[in-house]
């Protein structure tokens, strides 16, 4: 330890007499180590964190997909995530290898609710809630931080409603406030109880941008968000979690339970189709470790955070490159020292173990700047990855997995890239000391040097073309022909169910919206949908067009008013749009686009012929809807969505036929607006608080959910694809810059290492160009090397991104000379500095270097 000590000493002093070469070092490291964290944080944050919950490893999911938000029909598969209030109840009866069974909704993100609390002059908030079963909480094995939390007695029918507040809703909405516990509240204008808060740090079941800040018990989904589905057997709107008894094999388990999957399916509606009943055998479930919670958001920026940390680590390697070269540059200028030092009797390897520790010494200095440029990175990370999002439960703060995970990478780097040049520092005689004056004509750098410079150029090629890919790939998705017109348009998400309206109310009150909101200066459309074009939003059924075989295709279908399509700038190619004439009791019509008629009627005019859904008890009911019109293929949910075919129906008009026995309009859901687009003549300033007084003065429970300009909507469906350029190509430009200064490092000892042979050169009448041209040859030299090896490198690591990339199956010759382009010109200019310093040499002083 006494030794240990003495040179942890010794290299702290050494640090202190080159303090350039000590900067350096410690920049390179915390960028590296830095940029590696910052990925690893949000991997951390989303990928590996368990639930804050008790004993997260023995929990178990039903189930292996993202599946949402109700379904029904059958799985061609047979791999079943989601299920119905009685699959639920079955299941929780007959495997008691589970110690309990919580069921929980999966669409709480697409059903908002309207809370209020009891009082005068309260205002009505729109909220993220979810409905979840009695045990729920219990599951988990949480206690409350006040109040109670959700039993079993507060999940069955005819129980008072009551609720279950999340910890940061209490203390950022009234300020943890403890008269809340037991006080009354309004939810979707029903009364409600709080009878108490979860406790802190728990965000829900999953990672979500939007947890939920209200929990209620499933038997009140009816009451209060009217859903019929929960009393469906043949809707399936619920994930499973479980906590399985200490011993259980989890391959009998999941046997049993696809065994008892199939013979529940077997008795539904469902599976009296002839198609159905051939995939029924099919039928199973995969169990999958809960501890996680549903892993909705996890698979959705897996791919991506696997990609950034492959990218971060390759720029920590072109790092560890130029930390190297720059040890090897070191410990070549002191091997007059270590040569005294083995003259003197000191062994080889107390001289290397000396130089590694100084290296280590390093590292830890510059894990814990690297750890500081991680907490800045994660911040802006998140900003990137989730924009306006304030209660996501994800932390860009160090957590111990990632401090830990920094200490080791730095510990790695330094000892995998300090030995190296230790063992060549080290490999001094004694006589060398005598002759540290002699007259030399060196060749400059080792070729390990040079080697570590065309790692550095040719990694640093590899990340300047991903870059480039990934901002091409970008470009192309944004200039895609989404046949939209977002230009001076407004979205304002509304949920009239959760203010208290009937299906049987809503036709009225969209012609008081329509009219309230056009007496509004400036407005000159006016259009309400069940969901709009770019949001994260789908509905779909089988469609048997009338007198006309079953093609077993289906399609998405939207519902919107008369002004919609206008409103959304989607154009009529042939008959007509909607038109307020197409009410509830008119015939009922539909509008469909180019895909829709390309897939079910080829190159015949669709104008007159009717459709319906397909499926299990559907037969005799395809004529529904008569096609009345076509529009053309606007781009719906996404632009990586091919061949979409869509249909349209007007908004207060029945989504199945009337002489459907199980059509029942009161629990006909797609009556109801889930928002409104509202277009402009020009820019409003603050027009989202006149939307939101001018709902208020229709119903002071008709609040806005979320608004947006449909700019920004659109926007928003590339938010990864700008976070994985954007970081591609800073993580390409650091790469660059290390490179550049290895390089330039490099040639510039190189030219140190010559001056005596480049004075006597000069002395025998080389020219100027001739000296500067022999210095940018060796350094471009590498940079050629580098590119020698990148290109193939880059050309074959394509295969491993192009899944990720819009319409880009490989490198193209614009994206590779533009990064040949931009390394030749960097390495250029980092081999002209030390160059033109050469050709500036004095010959009679260089020789008296000697």
């Amino acid at each position: 330890m006494k030794v240990l000590l003495q040179d942890v000493a010794y290299g702290f002093r050494q640090f202190r007499k080159t303090p350039g070469f000590t900067v350096t070092m410690l920049l390179t490291l915390a960028l590296g180590i830095g940029a590696n964290s910052a990925i690893f944080t949000l991997v951390n944050a989303i990928l590996l964190h368990n639930l804050p919950v008790t004993d997260p490893r023995t929990l178990i999911r039903i189930g292996d997909k993202d599946d949402c938000c109700v379904n029904d029909g059958w799985n061609d598969e047979g791999d079943y995530s989601l299920f119905s209030t009685d699959t639920y109840l079955m299941l929780k009866k007959n495997l008691p290898e589970f110690e309990e069974l919580a069921a929980m909704e999966s669409g709480y993100a697409w059903r908002p609710i309207t809370v209020r609390r009891a009082g005068p002059q309260t205002v009505a908030k729109s909220v993220i809630g979810t409905f979840v079963s009695g045990n729920y909480f219990r599951v988990f094995g949480l206690s409350p931080a006040a109040g109670r939390l959700l039993a079993d007695g507060d999940d069955r029918k005819g129980a008072p409603i009551t609720a279950v507040m999340s910890y940061d809703t209490w203390q950022q909405d009234y300020a943890g406030d403890p008269h809340v516990v037991g006080s009354a509240f309004y939810i979707n204008t029903k009364p409600a109880t709080v009878i108490g808060v979860a406790p802190k740090g728990f965000y829900g079941d999953r990672i979500d941008t939007n947890p939920p800040k209200y929990f209620l018990p499933m038997n009140a989904m009816d009451e209060v968000i009217g859903a019929p589905y929960f009393n469906d057997p043949d809707a399936q709107w619920a994930y499973i979690i479980g906590r399985v008894k200490p011993g259980t094999s989890l391959p009998a388990l999941q046997s049993k339970a696809g065994t008892l999957l199939r013979q529940q399916f077997a008795t539904l509606k469902t599976f009296t189709d002839q198609r159905a009943q051939k995939v029924l055998p099919r039928t199973h479930v995969v169990l999958t470790p809960g501890g996680g919670g549903i892993q909705n958001m996890q698979q959705g920026y897996k791919d991506q955070l696997k990609l950034l940390q492959w990218i971060a680590a390759l720029v920590l390697l072109v790092a560890c490159a130029n930390i190297a070269n720059l040890l090897l540059v070191r410990g070549m200028g002191r091997r007059a020292e270590l040569a005294v030092r083995a003259a003197l009797g000191a062994q080889r390897s107390r001289i290397v173990r000396q130089l590694l520790t100084e290296s280590v010494l390093l590292s830890g200095m510059g894990c814990l700047l690297g750890l500081a440029v991680s907490y800045l990175g994660a911040h802006a990370l998140l900003a990137l990855a989730f924009p306006n999002q304030q209660n996501m439960p994800v932390s860009a703060s160090p957590s111990p997995m990632v401090i830990g995970f920094a200490l080791t990478l730095s510990l790695v780097t330094g000892i995998l890239f300090g030995l190296a040049p230790a063992l060549l520092a080290a490999r001094t005689h004694p006589a060398e000391a005598l002759r540290s004056n002699a007259r030399t004509t060196a060749h400059g750098a080792s070729f390990l040097q040079r080697s570590l410079v065309v790692l550095q150029a040719s990694l640093s090629l590899v990340l300047l073309v991903a870059a480039g890919l990934f901002v091409q790939s970008l470009k192309k998705a944004e200039n895609v022909d989404m046949k939209l017109d977002a230009t001076n348009r407004y979205i304002a998400h509304i949920n009239p169910q959760a203010a208290g309206y009937k299906v049987t109310e809503v036709e009225p009150l969209y012609q008081t919206l329509v009219d309230r909101f056009h007496a509004i200066p400036g407005v000159l459309q006016v259009g309400l949908a069940t969901y709009t074009p770019m949001e994260q939003n789908n509905w779909g059924a089988g469609v048997k067009v009338q007198g006309e075989p079953d093609l077993n295709k289906g399609a998405s279908w939207v519902k919107g008013s008369a002004e919609y399509f206008d409103s959304v700038g989607t154009r009529v190619v042939m008959g007509r749009g909607f038109k307020p004439q197409d009410t509830l009791n008119a015939a009922p019509v539909a509008v469909v686009n180019q895909e829709f008629v390309k897939q079910f009627f080829g190159k015949r005019n669709p104008i007159g012929h009717s459709f319906g859904s397909s499926g299990p008890g559907q037969a005799g009911r395809d004529g529904a809807h008569e096609i009345v019109g076509v529009v053309e293929d606007t781009t719906y949910t996404s632009i990586y969505w091919k061949n979409h075919a869509m249909y349209f129906l007007p908004l207060t008009q029945r989504s199945g036929s009337a002489s459907d026995p199980d059509y029942h309009l009161d629990q006909d859901q797609s009556m109801y607006a889930g928002a409104l687009v509202i277009q402009t003549g020009h820019p409003i300033a603050g027009f989202e608080k006149t939307v939101s007084e001018t709902l208020a003065s229709i119903n002071p429970n008709l609040t806005i959910v979320k608004f947006q300009t449909f700019r920004q909507q659109i926007d928003d469906r590339f938010i990864q694809e700008r976070l994985i350029a954007r970081l591609t190509s800073l993580f390409g430009l650091l790469a660059l810059l290390l490179a550049a200064i290895g390089l330039y490092g490099v040639t510039a000892y190189t030219v140190v290492r010559r001056t005596p042979e480049i004075g006597i050169r000069m002395a025998l009448g080389a020219a100027r160009s001739r000296v500067i041209g022999m210095v940018m040859g060796g350094a471009m030299l590498q940079a050629v090397a580098g590119l020698a090896i990148g290109i193939p490198v880059a050309v074959f690591c394509v295969r491993y991104v192009k899944s990720q990339l819009f319409e880009i199956t490989g490198v193209n010759v614009p994206v590779m000379g533009i990064a040949i382009g931009v390394l030749v010109i960097t390495a250029a200019v980092a081999g002209v500095i030390p160059a033109r310093r050469a050709a500036s040499i004095d010959p009679v002083r260089a020789l008296r270097i000697e």
